[in-house]
């Protein structure tokens, strides 16, 4: 008979398995149903799912019954059958793994994050019914996964053990912080969840390897700490041709498995978008590996330096006093023109924003260009910040649109605000998915795609509303699209590009390339078209945020060159590192395009302000006639 489970963390480190519902997704089961009632309807597909996770490797297996409770299930009419889907759903992973595996009861948070939407009361009674369900069926442990908040947690876990002594794992979502939802320092919370009787404590979901790890390295080495478990998703998922995919490969999940181990981990699984690829990999890579015992003296030095904002002699375009202002698209055919991207902050301090807004134009850049909640994370308006950068700065904006958050009449309103504003220049995009964002209970709109998006906004530059009315005069918007060229056929992501085009896109910003040969690849399949390209660069922080794009963002692809040169450095050798790759990536694509697309990573402005430099002294050796010296 195999060991109980707290014994067995004792001894070894267990993996756990993938993601039930997005590999469901994947098996063409769609999303809107509820996977908890395949365990009635689809019993052979579940136990095939779990079968696969134990054949490759995994030795934890949770039950499919994360949102098995009745409030979840009332959202399908299902409450009703509670007691028969959480019976079910054990003994399907039971008679699939045998056992040889520990099988655990899942449950999942039912607030999932937003505290006011179900009375406490409302929550007791849920969780207390789920489990005593569970504990009367033949489970090695529970798992309380992908809570937000402390006191939710703290409820769940203290009804279980006033019914059972089974093992209790307890996992918080998050994204790489410090605290839970509910502002709890983690390490505090995981003492109080230990005392109140959890056996392991730890992190899934909304992050991919990256973020866990930047949260378990938060933790790891608390006194008295208990085993940590770690369920990263499968990196951001993307949204493309109306499907959920996921950038993290199962050979990148390998290698982190190994730094969670490092770092006090004794449960390694995976959530969303992991496959039983994944858990193959790690189940290979953790095969008789001991723990590295300096890991956690070398954990890595939280936070980026950076220097103040300078003023600088740069070079300056010319241009006659007397003329109109050419747009963006226009400039970009005549003469080289930088576009640098600084993110909108997450809180309410934009005092270092708006000192990187200053120091970029003082390098002379032509615009700054904001994102709209990147990623699915909250930041601050950049609308707003367009407007204060227009008027205190004197620069021209550049605003991210994203077809996720505004349904038709809100994307029209936003669009009529920023012409007010005399905000001329955006960027359509399909915006990531707001379930994997920091507000994962927020619905994504998508009532336009990007080709309708670009569309109904050239509509407004006739006066014409979305609706079809007349809107009294006409808008000027100088709408950009977006362009991922780190694909696997480019030419498929060319026709789509041409769609754009068609669609009425006046220029295109790439995601960002760490290529020079695949610079000049976007150059040859794009030459025929007649809208300025600007190619997409961002300078690498240091080594993790290089493995971090690479391997968890969609839509961006590193070069092994790349990855070796950014190896192991952080802190200052790395930003270094980082600018001198950027600036041969400038040589390559300065050959090819005079539009260049520049991106701040963690609002290290200094980085791009030396790229924005460097840009007009190569652009004076290359142009001299267009770019003198500024006095």
């Amino acid at each position: 008979m195999k060991p109980d489970l707290r014994e067995a963390l004792r001894r070894q480190v267990l993996v756990g398995d993938g993601a039930m519902g997005t590999y469901l997704y994947q098996m063409g089961f769609p999303v809107g149903i509820s996977y908890e009632e395949l365990n009635l309807l689809e019993p052979d597909v579940i136990m095939d799912v779990h079968r696969r996770y134990y054949e490759a490797g995994a030795r934890l297996i949770e039950t499919n019954t994360f949102s098995a409770n009745r409030e979840k299930l009332s959202k399908y009419g299902l409450e009703q059958e509670m007691e028969a889907i959480n019976r079910a759903g054990v003994e399907l992973a039971r008679k699939a793994v045998g056992d040889d595996a520990y099988v655990v009861g899942a449950i999942g948070s039912i607030r999932a994050g937003k505290r006011k939407n179900v009375r406490t009361a409302k929550v007791k009674e849920d969780f207390r019914d789920q489990i005593e369900v569970l504990v009367d069926t033949p489970v090695d442990g529970l798992l309380l996964e992908s809570f937000y908040d402390l006191e939710e947690m703290l409820i769940a876990l203290r009804l279980i053990r006033k019914v059972s002594e089974l093992p209790v794992i307890c996992q918080f979502a998050t994204e790489g912080t410090d605290s839970t939802h509910d502002g709890i320092l983690l390490t505090e919370a995981f003492r109080k969840l230990t005392a109140a009787g959890a056996d392991v404590v730890g992190f899934n979901c909304r992050s991919g390897p990256n973020g866990l790890m930047r949260s378990l390295q938060r933790v790891a080495g608390m006194e008295g700490a208990p085993p940590f478990s770690v369920f990263p998703n499968a990196g951001i998922a993307d949204y493309v041709d109306g499907r959920y995919t996921y950038a993290a490969t199962p050979e990148y999940f390998g290698e982190t498995a190994r730094k969670f181990v490092d770092l006090g981990a004794r449960i390694v699984g995976g959530c969303c978008g992991t496959t039983p690829e994944h858990i193959a990999a790690m189940t290979q890579s953790l095969q008789n590996y001991a723990p590295d015992p300096d890991a956690l003296r070398l954990l890595q030095e939280a936070g980026e330096g950076s220097e103040t904002g300078r003023i600088v002699t740069r070079l300056q375009p010319v241009s006659s006093p007397s003329a109109p202002e050419p747009n963006l698209a226009d400039l970009a055919k005549e003469r080289y023109t930088v576009i640098v991207e600084l993110d909108p902050p997450r809180d309410l301090d934009i005092e270092k924003f708006m000192q990187g807004a200053q120091a970029l134009k003082n390098a002379g850049v032509d615009a700054l260009t904001m994102a709209d909640n990147s990623l699915a994370v909250t930041r601050m308006s950049n609308l707003a910040l367009g407007s204060l950068v227009k008027e205190r700065i004197g620069m021209k904006p550049l605003i991210h649109i994203a077809c996720r958050d505004r349904n038709m009449i809100g994307t029209q309103s936003h669009m009529m605000g920023l012409h007010a504003l005399g905000i001329d220049h955006v960027l359509a995009v399909t915006g990531d998915p707001a379930k994997f964002g920091d507000l994962p209970g927020s619905s994504s709109v998508y009532d336009l795609t990007s080709f309708e998006i670009i569309r109904m906004i050239k509509q407004l530059n006739e006066g014409i509303a979305f609706s079809g009315k007349s809107l009294k005069k006409n808008a000027n918007f100088v709408i950009g699209a977006a362009f991922n060229p780190n694909v696997k056929h480019l030419d498929k992501a060319v026709q789509r590009l041409e769609r754009k085009i068609e669609s009425g896109a006046d220029y295109i910003m790439t995601q960002p390339v760490y290529n020079a040969e695949l610079i000049e690849k976007v150059y040859e399949a794009t030459k025929h078209l007649d809208v300025p390209i600007f190619i997409g660069i961002m300078p690498l922080a240091s080594g993790g945020n290089a493995e971090y794009l690479h391997n968890e963002v969609p839509g961006i692809q590193l070069s092994d060159e790349v990855r070796q040169r950014m190896n192991g450095l952080k802190g200052e050798e790395g930003r270094a590192m980082g600018v001198q790759i950027a600036k041969e990536l400038l040589d390559a694509a300065m050959h090819y395009f005079k539009g260049i697309y520049l991106m701040t990573p963690f609002l290290a402005y200094e980085m791009t302000v030396q790229l924005t430099e460097y840009v007009w002294e190569k652009a004076q050796r290359l142009d001299s006639h267009l770019y003198p010296l500024s006095k």
